[in-house]
């Protein structure tokens, strides 16, 4: 699972998650990309679920980039504690998606090959997403 080697600050507050992504919305290092249309917070978990889901179906065929990184940890309070006596604890870590962001890319695979991994992964997300080829960017 991806987490960061060191924060610096234990616990982060919330934060909105509005608006598109005006940074990562591109196709940088493939040919084919999975990029998100809605705003959703990704969990570790859910992008090594995802990674997985296309490297089994690719089988050790073509490469593929992980272009989000969950850096925000995420507290939660344990169960049956009253209200009050602040903050939870840090449980796991996620990446603020935006729309338009560009999370996964791959290449030196066919295009039936890559839509057909990328649709897998896009089962594995809580986001929206659609496919697109570098051509068609």
């Amino acid at each position: 699972m991806l987490l960061p080697k060191k924060t610096k600050f234990r616990k982060v507050r919330k934060g909105k998650n509005d608006g598109v992504a005006t940074r990562s919305n591109y196709i940088a290092f493939g040919d084919f990309a999975l990029q998100s249309t809605t705003n959703e917070r990704i969990t570790s978990r859910q992008i090594e679920s995802a990674r997985q889901a296309m490297t089994r179906y690719i089988k050790r065929g073509g490469k593929i980039w992980i272009r989000i990184f969950p850096h925000t940890p995420v507290t939660r309070k344990p169960q049956d504690v009253k209200m009050g006596s602040g903050k939870g604890n840090p449980e796991f870590f996620v990446a603020k998606v935006k729309a338009g962001t560009v999370m996964f890319e791959m290449k030196g695979v066919s295009e039936e090959v890559a839509r057909e991994a990328m649709r897998l992964a896009a089962h594995k997300l809580p986001v929206r997403t659609r496919f697109i080829r570098r051509e068609d960017a």
